[in-house]
């Protein structure tokens, strides 16, 4: 049994946290957000007081904060201090490749061990212990932090070293935000074109224009009853995180020159969608603004 201290316990947080603690672990959360707190300790996870309580004595800490400033400001001013010496941290936030670059670097500074680990697969694949995750770190440190990866995901691949796993995030995100945009547009073509949904899911679905927005994120009611779309694009995946991931794909376009007229492309269309209702939304939701020509 492994003694873990999870910090943010969210709508991602908390359940990676269950899995950890039916696995036979040894569960102490932390979280600023009363509501969270409460939902840990209904869920039997003992809550502590603060960041620096939760972590004394942990084997692992892992983090999945909202952004990179929670992430290093934590780690100076509580966590790293408070860890026993060679703790592993495991950074689940989704920040920018040079921000977990920083942490790691903090960590490694103080004593302890580190990867960044963020995850895909949403809420339900929080829940379903089958989340994807990318981890970049030290071969070392990687096969350290497996098993307990394993029990929160289905997927794990070693991207390379400190800031790759949030590297491969980014990459990730911004190829998904494009193609759930190419969905939803060819979905409202195909409306206005006279076929039924059902129709165009049969077709694209085994044809070339298969994808995971398609297959799994289907942005209309019906083809996929598992969606979003059939339960009023509720999340899921907000468009307000899928803004913020591709605001971090934005800036890693810019620090490396890239060309990706796509990529800035879908980080227009996600700020604009989440400043409105598509903030709480589902980022399959952005099939609305596309019907009602508001991208």
């Amino acid at each position: 049994m492994t003694r873990i201290a999870f910090l943010g316990l969210g709508h991602m947080g908390l359940p990676m946290a269950r899995n950890l603690v039916a696995a036979g672990h040894d569960v102490h959360g932390f979280d600023l957000v009363p509501a969270a707190v409460d939902a840990a300790t209904a869920a039997g996870i003992p809550v502590a007081g603060s960041g620096a309580d939760a972590v004394t004595g942990a084997d692992v800490v892992i983090t999945m904060f909202p952004a990179g400033r929670h992430v290093i400001a934590a780690y100076q001013e509580e966590l790293l201090s408070a860890a026993q010496p060679r703790t592993l941290f495991i950074e689940s936030s989704t920040i920018a490749v040079d921000e977990a670059q920083t942490a790691h670097a903090l960590a490694i500074e103080a004593g302890h061990r580190h990867i960044d680990a963020p995850v895909s697969g949403g809420v339900v694949g929080a829940e379903n212990g089958t989340l994807a995750f990318m981890v970049g770190g030290s071969e070392e440190d990687f096969a350290a932090a497996l098993p307990l990866l394993e029990i929160m995901g289905k997927r794990i691949v070693h991207c390379g070293g400190p800031g790759l796993g949030q590297a491969a995030k980014v990459c990730n995100n911004m190829i998904l935000a494009v193609s759930q945009i190419a969905v939803a547009e060819a979905f409202v073509l195909g409306e206005r074109l006279g076929l039924e949904h059902q129709a165009l899911f049969d077709v694209v679905s085994q044809a070339s224009g298969q994808c995971w927005s398609v297959t799994t994120n289907c942005p209309v009611p019906g083809p996929v009853p598992t969606s979003p779309a059939n339960r009023d694009y509720q999340p899921g995946f907000a468009g307000a995180l899928m803004a913020k991931d591709l605001g971090l794909a934005l800036q890693a376009i810019e620090q490396t020159s890239t060309d990706a007229r796509m990529g800035r492309l879908a980080q227009e269309i996600y700020a604009a969608f989440a400043a409105g209702e598509g903030a709480g939304r589902d980022f399959s939701g952005i099939i609305t603004d596309i019907r009602a020509g508001e991208v």
